[in-house]
Formats: C-alpha cells, sequence, structure tokens
C-alpha cells in the first residue's frame, strides 16, 4: 500500500463521499500543492510533523481531495527517517466529523469501491495504513463517524474536556468501513464497542477516557498543544527499542495465532536491540541517570 498512482487512480472513481495553539502557522510538509487554501496542512517540528484537517467551514468532514492528502502526508511521514511522531488534529475546533456527506450524495453514480484492501485506501484516506511510528490524534470539536475511524488509526487520543466522539453515520445508513468495527472492539472491548455502533449515541471526554477511548483529557484549546509535549517526549527516547515494542504489542493484539507465537515474535523484535539501544542505556543508568524513575 505505497503506490500513490493507486490511490489516485482510487480517489479518481470515489468522488462521492483553530484549535489554539503556540505554533507558528502551519505550512504544507508534502511538497505537492503548497499555498494557502490547503485542506490538509502541516508542521514540522524537529522530530515531530503535525497534520491538520483544514476544512473548518464543513467541521473537517473529508472529502476525496482531503482523504488524498492526509494520506500523502502521512505517507510521507513514514518514509522520512528524520520523523520520530506524527499528530494528527483539525483546524477550527473540530477533528474531523467523517465523511463529507455532500459530496456522497452528489456522486452516487460514481461510486465504486475497492474490495480489497490492500489495493487501496479506504474512503477516509490513511485508515488502512499500517505505520510502523507512533501516531497521535488531538480530539477537539466533533470526532464522529468515518472522524471517529481516523482517531482510532492512532496509537493515543489527547481529548479536549468538550469534545464529543461517536457513530453518528449510524443515523444515515451509512457503514464504518475505515476500520471502525476492527479497531474499536479491539481497544475499549466488544461489549462497550457494541453499544457505540448500535446506537450511534455521542461519547464525551470522560466516559470516553474511563472506557480507554481517549488516553489523556485536557481542557478545550489544550488538545494540539498537549499532544505535541506527548509526541516530544515519545521522540526524545531510544527509538529502536521504542518502535520495537510497539510493534510488538501490535502483532500480539491483531495478527498474532497464538501466546507462544506472540512471544516469539517480542523476543525475535527484541533481542536485537540489546545490542543496538539497552547496553548504552544500561551504561547511563549506571552513571546517574534516570534513577527514582526521572525521565530528564
Amino acid at each position: 500500500m505505497t503506490s500513490t498512482t493507486m490511490y489516485l487512480q482510487f480517489f479518481r472513481i470515489f468522488s462521492g463521499v483553530t484549535a489554539k495553539t503556540h505554533l507558528a502557522p502551519v505550512r504544507s510538509f508534502c511538497a505537492s500543492k503548497q499555498g494557502e487554501g490547503q485542506v490538509v496542512v502541516s508542521e514540522r517540528m524537529a522530530s515531530v510533523v503535525s497534520v491538520a484537517i483544514n476544512r473548518p467551514e464543513v467541521r473537517n468532514a473529508v472529502n476525496q481531495e482531503t482523504a488524498m492528502r492526509l494520506l500523502e502526508e502521512l505517507e510521507a511521514f513514514e518514509q522520512d527517517p528524520a520523523l520520530n511522531v506524527a499528530v494528527l488534529h483539525g483546524i477550527g475546533g473540530n477533528f474531523c466529523a467523517g465523511y463529507d456527506l455532500k459530496e456522497l450524495a452528489n456522486h452516487t453514480a460514481m461510486l465504486k469501491l475497492e474490495q480489497d484492501v490492500t489495493k487501496a485506501p479506504g474512503p477516509m484516506g490513511p485508515s488502512r495504513l499500517e505505520l510502523s511510528k507512533p501516531l497521535i490524534a488531538a480530539v477537539s470539536g466533533f470526532a464522529v463517524a468515518g472522524g471517529l475511524e481516523l482517531s482510532l488509526l492512532a496509537d493515543l487520543r489527547v481529548m479536549e474536556e468538550n469534545a464529543v466522539m461517536g457513530v453518528f453515520c449510524r443515523r444515515f445508513g451509512v457503514p464504518l468501513i475505515d476500520g471502525g468495527t476492527v479497531r474499536l472492539p479491539r481497544l475499549i472491548g466488544l461489549s462497550r464497542a457494541l453499544d457505540l455502533i448500535l446506537t450511534g449515541r455521542p461519547i464525551g471526554a470522560q466516559e470516553a477516557l474511563a472506557y480507554g477511548l481517549a488516553n489523556r483529557v485536557v481542557p478545550d484549546g489544550q488538545g494540539l498543544q498537549a499532544a505535541l509535549q506527548l509526541a516530544e517526549q515519545i521522540s526524545s527516547f531510544p527509538q529502536q527499542c521504542m518502535r520495537s515494542d510497539r510493534s510488538s504489542a501490535i502483532y500480539s493484539c491483531y495478527d498474532a495465532p497464538s501466546f507462544t507465537q506472540a512471544m516469539q515474535y517480542e523476543m525475535d523484535h527484541g533481542a536485537p536491540v540489546i545490542l543496538s539501544e539497552a547496553i548504552a542505556g544500561a551504561a547511563k543508568f549506571t552513571t546517574g541517570a534516570g534513577r527514582g524513575g526521572t525521565f530528564s
């Protein structure tokens, strides 16, 4: 799933369907379509990149152009060895209100979905990617329908106090085909996932935190800043070790056929890190670094 040409072809046929921060004005990280009026804009800060949906007039609902641009930006992040963590957010007070149903309603004659998920992206763009590096979602306002599914692509979700999640597409007969029925039960358990999937009800930040759907809850307007601080912390750790542990956790959750094979995967991928990072880290500890659980 790395062929941009394939993605562009898919999106041509699948036609249809201000967070408060201390950052400088955003600029495009992807080389194409630079300038104002971007539906997706990014800001690169050392080893962290923020990727923002920029359609505030429709609560950052995703149309085909936005889906394609999100895909391009997250692929660029994945392929750039200088970047360790990405933060996904929405400009204008909302994370994402899902797929643009007006576009879907007006292009039904051209709707064509690739049934093989390995051959095309999801309608929301990057939802079928398997990233090798952490992604954090900074959730403000609405993260509903396909927007909820985009947030589930992230490893962690930092949610503002008045933000709302929910399968709002339940009201209109629009199915979850961007990983919602796959990731949500894994994250919060089948019973709670079915509660949200079957009813389409809204879920606030505190309930999302209790469910494990939100990882952090912060005051309104501080979601992006908190997510970026978290990204910087994660980016400061030894990266081979962190990515090895992350990969093993994801494998054990989604792909491992047995406990034994999950344990074997952990050993096979963790053992090389002993030589590459752990010995040097142990030497730092002997000099006094990290004593008492400090992270400085």
